[in-house]
């Protein structure tokens, strides 16, 4: 490769704005800091350094990918239209995942269930309802849904059409799937459980399922980006 084709090469990549590197570099001082207190304060033990780092891949991507994009306000028929697609398939994501589930039947409960920053703490709700709002989880999932509102939004034209196009219907099953398989081998709920002890890490849940999620995450959120940006 020539002097002027490597010229060519690093113009064409494009560089992230001093604003994105600044954030994600608070990002990444503020979770250092919160799992180093946590590690500090509890008997917590890292038993996987993957589980520890997948939360903040999840947050932080989700936050420097809406960060990227135009979010209008609902404000005609389409706009409207597209949260409510939005807001479908953020349900669908939540369920499938085991965020939100059918409920006991019971009296309406809260709890806080302490785990390593990322995974907890955890939001616990039972009665009508079971919810088990993991962060990471909650974060990525209402970002994704967020992108899918914003893509559905210009991909309608005068009244919904409900076509989003290609890559973005293509890339939106993902975590749907994603969901679907870390359910069958431990779950988010699972996982949920399992954060209320100082000493699991997402070890409760099964081998792959967050390695097949975290993959599937990273690369809904690029396509649905390229198709925004």
């Amino acid at each position: 490769m020539t002097q002027r084709q490597r010229s060519t090469l690093r113009a064409s990549v494009p560089r992230p704005a001093q604003s994105t590197v600044l954030l994600l570099g608070t990002l990444l001082a503020v979770e250092s800091v919160l799992v180093g207190t946590y590690l500090l304060a509890t008997d917590a033990a890292v038993l996987s350094l993957r589980y520890l780092l997948y939360p903040f891949v999840w947050i932080n991507l989700a936050v420097l990918a809406v960060r990227a994009v135009d979010v209008p306000v609902p404000a005609d028929r389409r706009s409207v239209g597209a949260a409510v697609v939005a807001a479908g398939y953020l349900l669908v994501l939540a369920w499938t995942s085991g965020l939100v589930g059918a409920g006991s039947g019971g009296a309406l409960s809260f709890r806080i269930a302490p785990a390593m920053p990322g995974w907890g703490p955890v939001l616990l709700v039972g009665g009508p309802v079971s919810i088990a709002l993991i962060p990471f989880e909650t974060v990525g999932y209402v970002a994704l849904a967020i992108l899918v509102y914003v893509g559905v939004g210009r991909a309608a034209a005068g009244v919904l059409s409900g076509l989003v196009g290609l890559v973005t219907c293509v890339s939106c099953v993902g975590p749907v799937l994603a969901a679907v398989v870390s359910g069958l081998l431990g779950g988010a709920s699972t996982a949920a459980a399992g954060g209320a002890s100082a000493t699991i890490l997402g070890v409760t849940t099964g081998a792959y399922a967050y390695d097949l999620s975290t993959g599937l995450f990273v690369l809904t959120v690029a396509a649905l980006w390229a198709t925004l940006r």
